[in-house]
Order: C-alpha cells, then sequence, then structure tokens
C-alpha cells in the first residue's frame, strides 16, 4: 500500500509527485512509455537525438521562469536563437533532448516505467486498487491521474456513477484533443543550401503544423535533422493508417514544396510518431478536475486550465494541494524553482 499513486509520468504527474514526496508521503508513479516526460518527447536514433513532442519551451509566468533559470543554470536548457526574428522572446531548448527537462524532475522519486494501467477499482477498504498489464495489483490511499482526459475516462468509466460522480465523468468526457503525426528525418551531410532558419510555422497548410531544423539544437550535428509535425486535420484522417511513413511522405513532399527544399523528400532515414492526444483543442477550465470521491482521486495535466508545459507544471501544483487536502494536509514545501530546491534536487509548445 503506498499513499498516493500517479498515473502518468509527464511534467504535471512529476512535479505533483516531487511536492507531495518532499511533504513526506509515500509516492508511487506509474507510465505505461519506457521513458519520462509525456509529450515532453525525445527520440534517441541514428547517433542522435530528435524532439517529437514539444520542440522548444517558451516562458511567460514568474514560475516557469524560475524553473527554466534554474534548468538553464544546470546546463539542460539554452536559448535557441531565432536568426530571422531575432528581436522575439527568446526561446529555450535542450541540446540533450527536451526528455531531459523530466529527467531532472523525475530526480528522487520512486517510478515505474513500461507499466500500463488496465482497471481501476474501489476496495473494501476505501482504497484504490490499480491492476497493471502485468497482472501485478497496486493499492494507494489516493489516486491521481496525469494522463490526457480521454485515457482517463477509459480507466474510470467502468466505475461508474456508484464510486463516481456522474458530473465528473461529464466534465472528463467533454475535454478534447486534437491529433497530431510526427516526422522525424535525417539528411544526407552532404545536402546543399541548408536553411538559414530554426522553425517555420504554417497555421493554414492542409498538412503541415511546423517544421523545425532540429539539427540546430545539438552542439556538434552530424547531418541535417528535420522534425516535421502535421496539422490537426491531417493527423486525423491518417491517424489510423498502418503504414505512417507513407503519411509522412506526403507531410515531406508538402514541405519540399513550400519551402524549395526538393533533396527533403528523399532523406537517409525516417521516423514517425502519432499522438492521439496532441493538444487540448477544448480544455477543462480549471487546474485540476476532482473526482469529489473517497477515497480521493484528481485529474491533472496540461488540458487543465490551458494547453501548454507551463500549464501543466501549474495543474500539477494544484494536484498537489487538492491530494493533499484530503489525506494528512502536511506542510507542503514551496516549489519556488529557487535556490532551495535546486539543492533538493541535486540529491533527489509547439505540442
Amino acid at each position: 500500500m503506498t499513499d498516493i499513486a500517479i498515473i502518468g509520468a509527464g511534467v504535471a504527474g512529476l512535479i505533483c509527485a516531487q511536492r507531495l514526496t518532499k511533504a513526506g508521503y509515500s509516492v508511487l508513479v506509474v507510465e505505461k512509455s519506457r521513458g519520462l516526460g509525456g509529450r515532453v518527447a525525445t527520440r534517441r536514433l541514428y547517433g542522435t537525438w530528435a524532439d517529437h513532442g514539444a520542440c522548444y519551451l517558451k516562458p511567460k509566468g514568474e514560475l516557469f521562469r524560475n524553473l527554466v533559470d534554474l534548468l538553464c543554470d544546470r546546463h539542460i536548457l539554452q536559448v535557441w536563437n531565432n536568426q530571422t526574428q531575432p528581436q522575439s522572446a527568446p526561446r529555450y531548448i535542450a541540446p540533450g533532448g527536451m526528455s531531459a527537462i523530466a529527467k531532472f524532475l523525475a530526480q528522487g522519486l520512486q517510478i515505474q516505467l513500461h507499466q500500463r494501467v488496465t482497471a481501476i477499482n474501489h476496495t473494501l477498504e476505501n482504497s484504490w486498487c490499480l491492476t497493471l498489464e502485468s497482472q501485478e495489483e497496486l493499492t494507494a490511499k489516493a489516486l491521481v491521474m496525469a494522463i490526457p482526459a480521454p485515457q482517463a475516462l477509459t480507466l474510470l468509466a467502468p466505475l461508474g456513477g456508484s464510486v463516481l460522480d456522474q458530473g465528473f465523468l461529464e466534465n472528463l468526457s467533454a475535454v478534447e484533443f486534437s491529433a497530431c503525426i510526427s516526422a522525424m528525418v535525417g539528411c544526407p551531410a552532404t545536402s546543399q543550401l541548408l536553411p538559414h532558419w530554426q522553425d517555420q510555422k504554417f497555421p493554414d497548410d492542409p498538412i503541415l503544423r511546423w517544421i523545425g531544423l532540429d539539427s540546430s539544437k545539438r552542439p556538434h550535428p552530424q547531418q541535417p535533422v528535420f522534425v516535421l509535425q502535421s496539422s490537426a486535420n491531417f493527423a486525423q484522417l491518417h491517424l489510423e493508417s498502418s503504414d505512417l511513413e507513407l503519411v509522412a511522405q506526403d507531410m515531406l513532399q508538402q514541405a519540399a514544396q513550400i519551402l524549395a527544399l526538393p533533396w527533403l523528400t528523399t532523406p537517409e532515414w525516417m521516423q514517425v510518431h502519432r499522438w492521439r492526444y496532441a493538444f487540448p483543442s477544448r480544455p477543462w477550465t480549471n487546474s485540476v478536475l476532482s473526482g469529489k470521491t473517497s477515497p480521493p482521486l484528481v485529474c491533472c495535466g496540461d488540458w487543465c486550465g490551458g494547453y501548454l508545459v507551463e500549464d501543466a507544471i501549474i495543474s500539477g501544483l494544484a494536484a498537489s494541494v487538492e491530494i493533499n487536502h484530503h489525506l494528512a494536509q502536511l506542510p507542503l514545501p514551496d516549489l519556488d524553482f529557487g535556490e532551495t530546491l535546486a539543492d533538493d534536487f541535486i540529491y533527489s509548445n509547439p505540442i
């Protein structure tokens, strides 16, 4: 039995887990993927990295600014200069891949990776029981679901109105997401006429949403590497395709035509990732969605109150407050990402 189980090792889940762990609770994070970060995702391939989720950070609020400053001090983030718009607000990237942010936030936490939760039940002892794909069962006094709302709904809907408030389930089902297909391509090192830009947006294109020269983030790139993100409509049309590389070829053809880079259509290698829940198109209005049940259940993520990494941080902090209120009401540490927190962590959008 653990005090708190958190499903999802994205930014919101990790922030929530850090705060509750430092308060003194036993916290277990369960993540279905092999890596951390959720949509703050990096794939290692062909001797380099490619950020196929959130590709950079553009902090707005003071809380997020403090975290970015801390990560810059730790040499995890650095400014990604915008040569085409030198006067624009700075954007921050991770030379070692954006998932380095999640690895930093995960220090000192108890996390089980590659463990998909297949069922959630309410026990007679008034606790939550999580069944994993491996048939292992975990019990917890409280539950935080830091995953996209549709995934949370799939697990919670079988509990029905006998355990959960019907209004909670209706609010959860009202949250909507847009999909995205991300293509990562490596081009020959001899490619001529490399672009002078770091990225380009295509707000009105039917196929493409964004393209970035991902290799411009790396200290010593061996070849040009691009990441392409599709439009929401294009992704929805091809989300169930059995041949994603063929879909990505359409994206490459479009990019090559728009940007006058014909060699983009013949990369040396390519990998494709489908994001079913890339962008919250209809987010929940508040920073958390509470199940209003005993034992406590709270949903959080960037879809609560917004759609950015910054919103995920705020939501994760709010979830820790909500859960603590229903448990021992321990003093929660002030995660202002200042020097004290930096010392603590030592021990321990784009999409």
